[in-house]
Order: structure tokens, then sequence, then C-alpha cells
């Protein structure tokens, strides 16, 4: 059998490393859209429970509508409103990849960077134009 010789053990880290490896945007996209999806049932869940409170009682409705109306109410549908804007963003771009279009990296990169950007503009202008 052949002598081999065996070098010694580099100290390298594992593949894909912090120090190397640096997470895609498409990847970021694929991940905060599916975040936003479940997130939107907690608006969904608060909106629905105040509109129920409004039905049922006038202190019932007293109750839901300080939580709705508390800075945990006011967090709980912004954060709704920009998982809606990004939901929305991230659809058209998904609908311009299905026609066959932006579908090399750096121009996929961009696109995720467009969305997430526009959704959290789209969110600030919905909000002034509210107040």
């Amino acid at each position: 059998m052949a002598d081999v010789k065996r070098a010694a053990p580099v100290s390298r880290p594992l593949s894909p490393h912090l120090q190397v490896y640096r997470i895609q945007m498409t990847a970021v996209s694929s991940i905060l859209t599916r975040i936003t999806g479940h997130a939107l049932v907690a608006g969904v869940v608060l909106g629905v429970w105040w509109l129920l409170a409004a039905a049922t009682s006038d202190a019932y409705f007293a109750t839901a509508n300080a939580v709705a109306t508390s800075w945990f109410g006011d967090l709980v549908f912004t954060g709704s409103l920009w998982a809606v804007w990004y939901h929305y963003l991230a659809g058209l771009r998904h609908i311009y990849f299905d026609a066959g279009h932006g579908l090399d990296v750096p121009t996929a990169e961009k696109l995720g960077w467009a969305c997430v950007i526009g959704s959290v503009v789209l969110t600030v202008i919905t909000i002034l134009l509210v107040q």
C-alpha cells in the first residue's frame, strides 16, 4: 500500500459559517413572507374580538376597546399594516417571477430589498394619511 503522508488538521470553520456565510435576501424575503402571514392573524384576532365585543355588551366592549386602543393594540395593528403591505409587494414580486422575469440573483436581491423598504414607506404613508 502506498505511504500516505497526512497533513496536520487545518483549523478552519465548518461551512457555512457565520464569518463566511451571508444569508441571501431571497431567503430573508421568503422567511419574512411566512412570518408576516402568520403575524397577520394577531391583527385579525384583535379586530374580530373588538367587533364581537361591540356586539355583545357595553362593558365587554369597553375592555376590548381599551386593549385595542392601548400601546399594545397600536403595536399589533401597525405591525399588521406593515405585514399587509409587505405581503402585497411580495405577491407582486412573485407575479413578476412567475412571468419569468427578475430571476437572476442581483435582480432578485434588489426586488427583495424593494419589498422591505417599500412596505415600510407605504406603512408610514398610510399611517400619516389616516391620522
